[in-house]
């Protein structure tokens, strides 16, 4: 792990914000922000019964997403599609629902609740602004999206090695779900959901690398961009041994914490001694150090 994907990691493990700590408690329980998205989709299923008991579909039918009508100024069906989920007996909306709450609390107390907000609204809005920018040579229509399965990916991501059940590792459960996806679409010729998966989980992947400073973006700079004229003045004498021993131990912590935040990918932050904690804390307390010395 290199310097900018350590302090990363480190300021996202120990926020001192309150981004990263629970909105309140309930009854000595931590609520996150992924606690209130589930209650959404909980009150839109409610919601939706109640609409199709009193043979009121036709209203649902404004909140659907179908890529012609946002095309021709509906445009807030792109944020309406989400709240149609009509009950239905193959359990995936409470599956969808409980990986929401399982996976999403922990990419939340990772990056805190304004990015976590800023990865779920990625998710949420990549299916819609494709099929809109397909909507000219295909209509395309969708209704009732989680994002539990990129939330999960986003969760295989940050942690690939965390034991799930069965002893599968996380990396390797993630494969296997979006195979399983992609076969199917395969096999009965079900483009759309093969474009949302493709939108939604790698948006999920290349949101969380990005964050973790492991992947960079490319520059759409149109014009060079100039260089000062600036004099080039000679260096000040520095004390060779001083300098190397600087460097050394700076090496020596920083492979300390990637050591220690292997661990923690591995078995989880509960895993780390005593010791090992202070000695974490001591590398993220170097890294604000070096942070507010370059400010």
């Amino acid at each position: 792990m290199n310097d900018q994907g350590a302090r990363q990691t480190l300021m996202s493990l120990y926020g001192q914000s309150e981004e990263h700590q629970p909105v309140t408690w309930w009854r000595g329980h931590p609520v996150y922000a992924t606690h209130f998205l589930v209650g959404i989709y909980v009150a839109s299923l409610l919601a939706t019964t109640l609409a199709l008991a009193f043979r009121l579909g036709g209203a649902l039918d404004w909140l659907v997403f179908h890529s012609p009508l946002v095309l021709h100024g509906q445009v807030w069906r792109v944020l309406t599609y989400g709240l149609v989920n009509p009950p239905s007996l193959d359990f995936q909306f409470p599956i969808d629902l409980l990986m929401m709450l399982w996976f999403g609390r922990e990419v939340e107390k990772f990056f805190g609740r304004r990015k976590f907000f800023t990865l779920y609204a990625g998710i949420y809005l990549a299916t819609p602004l494709l099929f809109t920018a397909l909507g000219s040579w295909w209509p395309l229509s969708r209704s009732g999206e989680t994002g539990a399965l990129a939330l999960f990916i986003a969760f295989a991501t940050l942690y690939p090695n965390a034991v799930l059940m069965f002893d599968i590792l996380a990396k390797w459960a993630a494969l296997a779900i979006v195979g399983i996806f992609t076969l199917y679409a395969v096999a009965y010729h079900d483009l759309p959901t093969l474009l949302s998966i493709a939108a939604t989980c790698g948006f999920a992947y290349t949101f969380v690398r990005y964050q973790q400073g492991l992947l960079t973006l490319p520059s759409l700079r149109l014009w060079p961009k100039r260089r000062p004229n600036l004099r080039v003045l000679p260096d000040l004498p520095v004390k060779r041994g001083a300098e190397k021993s600087s460097q050394s131990s700076e090496e020596m912590s920083m492979s300390e914490v990637d050591a220690l935040l292997d661990k923690i990918a591995k078995s989880g932050i509960g895993s780390l001694t005593a010791k090992e904690r202070a000695r974490l804390e001591e590398g993220r307390a170097r890294l604000l150090k070096k942070e507010s010395g370059r400010r």
